[in-house]
């Protein structure tokens, strides 16, 4: 059993930046490949970015690709998604989550993770 929690969302001003934070309870953190999601008003539940349990794999969605950056530290059970040029399109609320040894292609698809945090919210204001 995993448990996941995010922290760092808020309101910023488009243009500005934010990092969320995900920590994981358990000895099994180095163990999991990590995703960060994001779902909007109206809208499906989509990929933001993953790192695989090595850390050795990446992958972003395409709309944040040269803006977000994923990365982990597996001594303090937590991964981290450090947003930059925040556009008000990048408003959600944001999930993290957790899949055992997953590959880059698993973490990504949001039908895959067994673990799922509260979320937290990001608000991009114009």
């Amino acid at each position: 059993q995993v448990q996941v929690e995010e922290s760092g969302g808020g309101l910023v001003q488009a243009g500005g930046s934010l990092r969320l934070s995900c920590t994981a309870s358990g000895r099994t953190f180095s163990s999991h490949s990590m995703g960060w999601f994001r779902q909007a008003p109206g809208k499906e539940r989509e990929s933001v970015a993953a790192i695989t349990y090595t850390g050795l794999l990446r992958n972003y969605a395409d709309s944040v690709k040269g803006r977000f950056t994923i990365s982990r530290d597996n001594a303090k059970n937590t991964v981290y998604l450090q947003m930059s040029s925040l556009k008000p399109e990048d408003t959600a609320v944001y999930y993290c989550a957790a899949l055992s040894f997953a590959t880059i292609q698993q973490i990504s698809d949001p039908r895959r993770p067994d673990y799922w945090g509260q979320g937290t919210q990001v608000t991009v204001s114009s």
